[in-house]
């Protein structure tokens, strides 16, 4: 029998309440790509409550016959796994398109009242999810018009839960300003600030690696880890996004909520028990701890780039500020690299390096976890150069999978050491079929879980550690934004950026 035959299904989930699942922005591209490929995975595994109803709003007219259409389409060309047309047209069959947009007086009573008869139809309880997959200025305004008319409002033990997608916020104090706003109509338990990060596998898994093995967790500090890399590497370009992009910044949008829920797993002191408060509060509190840096300090420990036309794959990327709706003179960075420390015991002197851009020479997100280097006393008599570099590396996308680098003696009469690798692959070895990344989030929403989920002080207490770095490079206009050609590895920078330390980004592999 082999190894996958002998592990077991896990049978202990069940079916959520019965629920309503309200999509606004429901013609837009997140609902098409990702939240309705998930919906149908959910379904084809069973784990949709039943009764499940399903209302797609939009801010324009659209049809529920159109919607359905849309949505068909967009399971064939986005779904991870076989579509079977039953699942689907079960699925669609409890689905209605609802018009309603904030500036229309009125639109919200109609969606309120269409609300109420779809639900008596479908039996869902009361029990709504509202998911905002809109852009993040209709946050604050859709949630204070549910608020208004008690959509948000908890009672006859029916729950009411709001799913906010990022950026939250753009800098701290609008994602202060937001999270007050919010809180004016629910309650933070009824908060999910999703980060899609967090329902891949492998981002989950380093719970369990680190505080399901004892092998781990007892090196896991500033006396054995070297340093730290954590990188978000994107292979497209901006596209056809340049107006939201330029508005962003590659900083914005990636580092204050994926790479830092990243980098709170890995750093997190251990929780005393499994639950979503104490796990919350533990990463809250690790964030907290990231240095605070200067000006000075901000610009030396960061480079920022923006791409140049070049050659993507098969590919010509023009340049950045040549694309749709990008200034001719935008100071906008496509590309980030920072170097963090956390002061606190466990992490003291350890360099944390960050970084994310786009157009780069492949798509690879992954946590390197570089160990100290074994003296090589025991060696020194003998003709061995150097020890390969010791890493634990937690690949998170495209492949899912954890490998470890250490040294092994190469067969043969002398001792000749050489760098081997061993490798976990999610797909190989559970022979698991491919997910969004939203069906282990979706799931946990509607059953109240939100362990996954951001807290309130959590965003803040990273947009408070990026800030310097905004206020310097705001300062310093143009000065030090970097070109590099689309395609690369990013700015030389970025490398200088950890050869100040004798360090070097792990090459692939």
């Amino acid at each position: 029998m082999d190894m996958q035959s002998n592990i077991a299904e896990d049978n202990a989930l069940t079916q959520p309440d019965p629920c309503c699942f309200v999509l606004f922005g429901a013609t837009g591209d997140l609902a098409q790509r990702l939240v309705i490929p998930a919906l149908y995975n959910l379904a084809a595994s069973g784990l949709l409550p039943e009764p499940f109803a399903l209302v797609g709003v939009a801010r324009r007219d659209v049809s529920t016959e159109e919607l359905r259409t849309r949505y068909y389409m967009g399971l064939r060309e986005f779904a991870t796994q076989t579509i079977h047309d039953h699942i689907a047209r079960r699925l669609f069959e409890k689905l209605i398109a609802v018009s309603a947009d904030v500036e229309d007086e009125g639109s919200f009573e109609r969606l309120r009242d269409e609300l109420q008869r779809h639900e008596d139809d479908w039996g869902t309880k009361g029990n709504r999810l509202f998911y905002l997959a809109t852009p993040p200025a209709a946050f604050a305004p859709i949630a204070n018009e549910l608020g208004r008319l008690g959509l948000t409002q908890q009672k006859a033990g029916a729950w009411r839960r709001l799913v906010v997608e990022k950026p939250f916020g753009v800098d701290l104090g609008s994602a202060q300003e937001l999270n007050a706003q919010l809180l004016q109509t629910l309650s933070e338990h009824q908060i999910y600030r999703i980060d899609h990060y967090l329902g891949k596998e492998t981002v989950q898994n380093l719970l369990v690696l680190r505080f399901a093995n004892g092998m781990f967790e007892p090196i896991w500090n500033r006396e054995h880890i070297e340093h730290v890399e954590i990188r978000v590497d994107e292979a497209l370009s901006v596209g056809r996004r340049g107006k939201f992009y330029d508005a962003t910044g590659a900083l914005r949008d990636m580092v204050p909520n994926h790479l830092f829920q990243l980098l709170s797993l890995v750093t997190m002191e251990p929780p005393s028990r499994f639950d979503a408060h104490t796990v919350r509060a533990a990463k809250a509190a690790v964030l907290s701890a990231i240095e605070t840096q200067s000006p000075e300090q901000a610009l030396r420990n960061s480079v920022r780039g923006q791409y140049t036309a070049g050659q993507a794959g098969e590919h010509q990327v023009p340049d950045y500020r040549d694309a749709e709706d990008v200034p001719r003179d935008s100071r906008t960075e496509t590309f980030v690299a920072l170097r963090l420390k956390i002061d606190n015991w466990r992490w003291a002197g350890v360099p944390f390096y960050l970084r994310t851009g786009k157009a780069l020479a492949c798509k690879r997100t992954e946590i390197a976890i570089k160990f100290r280097t074994a003296p090589l006393s025991m060696f020194q008599t003998m003709p061995v150069a150097d020890l390969a570099d010791n890493y634990l590396v937690i690949g998170i996308d495209p492949v899912e999978r954890i490998s470890l680098q250490f040294n092994a003696k190469v067969p043969g009469l002398s001792i000749s050491i050489r760098g081997v690798q061993m490798d976990f692959c999610y797909r190989d070895y559970f022979r698991a079929e491919p997910k969004t990344g939203y069906e282990t989030l979706l799931y946990d929403c509607m059953r109240g879980d939100n362990i996954l989920f951001q807290r309130a002080d959590s965003i803040e207490a990273g947009w408070r550690a990026v800030e310097p770095f905004l206020r310097a490079w705001r300062d310093a206009g143009t000065d030090g934004l970097m070109p590099y050609a689309a395609g690369g590895e990013g700015p030389d920078a970025a490398k200088e950026l950890l050869a100040r330390d004798g360090q070097h980004w792990r090459e692939a592999g």
